[in-house]
């Protein structure tokens, strides 16, 4: 499990490995916030804690223009890895069968890559609709596509635990705690 790392104003930031987190606190750039009992760092001299939650001691500036870019991973997990068509789990997918993106509005027909237009469709249902708006194939979207939250697009691809949920929840709210719940429970 990774550590949680957050920012000098405690907005998360990303997950790093518990070796970097120690490297951080070591050159002082980091302080430890919370720490996992159960592991330790050894040295020749010491025994440090594991960290499971750090902040940095100096705010980074994180361009806020590439957090919200449509990728694949970030969109499977919008639609929990489920085809919008037809409700089938990535699990349930068989022999060749996965995941894909699909433009409800084709690109060749006037379509963009927003979050607006981009939803997960399981291989059969792609090649079923294919160049056509759902309606034309006798389709529905089981749900309106839009862009997630900043919470859910960072967080919903990393496993986290319930102590680094909580200062994510700190920083964003209840709402975002909520959906970090789903994702531990789940």
């Amino acid at each position: 499990m990774g550590c949680l790392a957050l920012n000098a104003s405690y907005e998360p930031l990303t997950l790093v490995s518990a070796r970097r987190a120690v490297r951080l606190v070591l050159d002082r750039k980091a302080e430890i916030l919370e720490v996992d009992r159960e592991r330790r760092f050894r040295s020749e001299r010491a025994v440090l804690p594991c960290p499971s939650v750090i902040r940095l001691v100096r705010y980074v500036h994180v361009p806020r223009r590439f957090r919200r870019q449509v990728t694949n991973t970030f969109l499977f997990a919008r639609d929990d890895y489920c085809c919008v068509y037809c409700g089938r789990h990535r699990s349930e997918l068989r022999g060749r069968q996965f995941l894909t993106r699909d433009h409800v509005i084709p690109i060749s027909r006037g379509g963009d890559n927003r979050w607006e237009n981009v939803v997960t469709s399981c291989s059969p249902c792609n090649n079923r609709k294919g160049n056509q708006l759902p309606d034309e194939v006798g389709m529905k979207l089981l749900i309106q596509p839009g862009e997630p939250n900043y919470v859910h697009l960072v967080w919903a691809v990393r496993r986290v635990t319930p102590v680094q949920a909580k200062w994510i929840g700190m920083f964003y709210g209840e709402d975002a705690v909520e959906a970090l719940t789903e994702r531990l429970d789940g």
